[in-house]
């Protein structure tokens, strides 16, 4: 990768875009009920609408349902009311700069995962896939953005993420428990809850 290269996340976004564009609509995903409709809506409701940001980040916790149903209510409304390859040019063009997704801090903290697991979402969830070869750098990238993952996917339990293609790199999360090995975007897809995809191992 040359030092003029776009960003990861840039990168990431622009090929789900492309990726949304030549499958349409209807075409299904990773994300349990969503076809790629659902999902490019998610994406630029994400990018555009500040008020949709509470709902992504607390509808874990309690009380959270209810700001997650006003982000999926607007993602439906834009869903319905917008032609799809409109929704896909506003994933592709990215938030506007008045957005906190337009921010460096949250290109740096967020972006670089939102748009690798989403991108995933859609080719693994079409016949034929294969894994993609991602350049060292990137998987390192990736790497380093596990830890809010990790922690989620640890639990009470506990959790050591082992990277399979560097040797004696982990990530361990409270007091072990499960180990799971893979290289870095296996490992985010894995954390992240598509574990029927992921390729790793679990001990």
């Amino acid at each position: 990768m040359s030092a003029s290269s776009p960003p990861l996340a840039d990168r990431e976004r622009a090929a789900l875009a492309d990726l949304l564009g030549e499958l349409g609509p209807d075409a299904p995903t990773c994300c349990e009920g969503w076809t790629t409709a659902h999902l490019a809506a998610h994406l630029a409701v994400r990018d555009r609408r500040p008020d949709a940001l509470p709902g992504y980040g607390l509808e874990m916790l309690p009380g959270g349902e209810r700001l997650a149903w006003w982000s999926h209510r607007l993602e439906d409304r834009l869903r319905t009311s917008t032609p799809y390859p409109e929704v896909v040019e506003q994933v592709r063009s990215g938030p506007p700069p008045w957005s906190p997704m337009a921010l460096p801090a949250a290109a740096e903290a967020v972006n670089v995962s939102e748009f690798a697991i989403h991108h995933e979402d859609v080719r693994r969830a079409q016949l034929g896939w294969e894994p993609r070869v991602l350049p060292r750098e990137e998987q390192d990238r990736l790497w380093s953005a596990l830890g809010l993952y990790g922690r989620r996917a640890a639990g009470r339990r506990g959790l050591v993420l082992r990277r399979s293609d560097t040797p004696d790199a982990e990530k361990r999360f409270g007091n072990g428990g499960r180990t799971v090995t893979g290289e870095p975007l296996e490992l985010l897809l894995w954390a992240s809850g598509r574990r029927d995809v992921a390729r790793v191992e679990v001990s």
